[in-house]
């Protein structure tokens, strides 16, 4: 079986490392540009790596998109114009699925096909050293098949998908962009908002900046997202983001209205009907978001505490990613935060700091 990833870097790295090295696979990787071939092949996360269309896709069973969703549509167009391998499936791994879905049916791949593709995870690392083979364990991967498309097909692509350790969800194109506007685009443009209004206010006053060091930077930390990554994104869900933002503009209306009018009990009742909801949602799978693994911990100010943490972490061979000392504690449930790129670090620090008797807030 030859599989063809074409942009390898954290996401296509990722899947090449989840598909390299099972019985009877090769896995190629293309790359657009001379330098970006010796990365991925001293990475060890290909077999082998071309400068060639042609040459990656001759052949190939799967051939995976993993380049930025405005390109989907160009790499699609020069795919259907190669003699590819009959029941050759291909997928992509967008954030959105409307826009390709709707170019995969207007040309002729053939006798290829094309199922849309979404793995909801990520990294706040980018490019090929940064891919892993864990990347999507425990992930949804959201594909999106065309109707005409064979299920012996789609089957094929599920199959291969288990070794990615990812949970695979079937989702029409349409519905998907409207649920990932809700809760993956539309948070981004609310966090680049957000930060754009306090520097606003910091060019006058520079204390914002230094007050905000605390929870203000957590809850948008996704505002720093890749700038051409999100503008491609968030073009390609227009339709999808203009309804979003009048709704959203609904409820920043209806907050306005509460704080004229005076009314308690209404800002009550809206921060306890999220707070309802936000508490069914699930704690610990990866979404389209990308978590952090953070606790938190209330330690005595005496010298040398944070070092003895630290070195109990990696006696316990437990990977900390980064920690740091918490100066503005508003809406901070602990003085002391430590991050993990892994669940199951975050969790097993969480079982050793409780035994050491420290006040652990998740």
């Amino acid at each position: 079986m030859k599989i063809a990833i074409f942009g390898v870097g954290l996401i296509g790295g990722s899947l090449a490392l989840c598909f390299k090295g099972k019985p009877g696979i090769t896995v190629v990787g293309h790359a657009h540009l001379p330098e970006l071939v010796e990365p991925m092949l001293s990475r060890g996360v290909v077999d082998t790596a071309t400068l060639s269309v042609e040459e990656a896709a001759e052949d190939a069973d799967f051939i995976f998109l993993c380049v930025p969703v405005g390109l989907l549509e160009h790499y699609l167009e020069l795919l259907s114009r190669l003699p590819l391998k009959a029941g050759c499936i291909i997928t992509d791994v967008g954030s959105t699925k409307s826009s390709i879905a709707k170019k995969a049916a207007e040309i002729s791949l053939h006798n290829a096909y094309f199922i849309g593709g979404h793995p909801m995870a990520g990294s706040e690392r980018s490019g090929v050293k940064a891919a892993s083979a864990l990347l999507f364990e425990n992930a949804y991967y959201v594909l999106s098949p065309a109707e005409d498309v064979p299920e012996e097909a789609y089957g094929s692509l599920e199959r291969l998908l288990k070794y990615t350790g990812a949970q695979v969800v079937r989702v029409q194109p349409d519905m998907h962009d409207d649920i990932v506007g809700a809760i993956s685009h539309l948070p981004h443009i609310i966090a680049a908002a957000l930060v754009n209004q306090v520097r606003k206010h910091n060019d006058e006053n520079p204390l914002y900046r230094t007050l905000a060091a605390g929870g203000f930077r957590d809850i948008t930390r996704i505002a720093s997202s890749d700038p051409i990554v999100w503008r491609d994104i968030l073009l390609s869900n227009r339709d999808v983001l203009l309804g979003l933002l009048e709704e959203w503009n609904g409820q920043i209306e209806r907050f306005t209205h509460l704080l004229r009018t005076q009314d308690g009990e209404g800002i009550a009742d809206e921060f306890w009907t999220a707070g309802n909801f936000r508490s069914e949602l699930p704690e610990r799978r990866k979404g389209v978001i990308v978590s952090t693994f953070d606790l938190y911990i209330d330690v005595p100010d005496t010298p040398g505490i944070i070092g003895r943490i630290a070195m109990e972490l990696g006696n316990h061979s437990i990977n900390l990613s980064n920690m740091q000392i918490i100066e503005s504690r508003e809406d901070v449930p602990g003085i002391l935060r430590l991050s993990f790129r892994q669940e199951r670090d975050w969790e097993r620090a969480k079982v050793l700091l409780d035994s050491m008797s420290y006040k652990v807030v998740v």
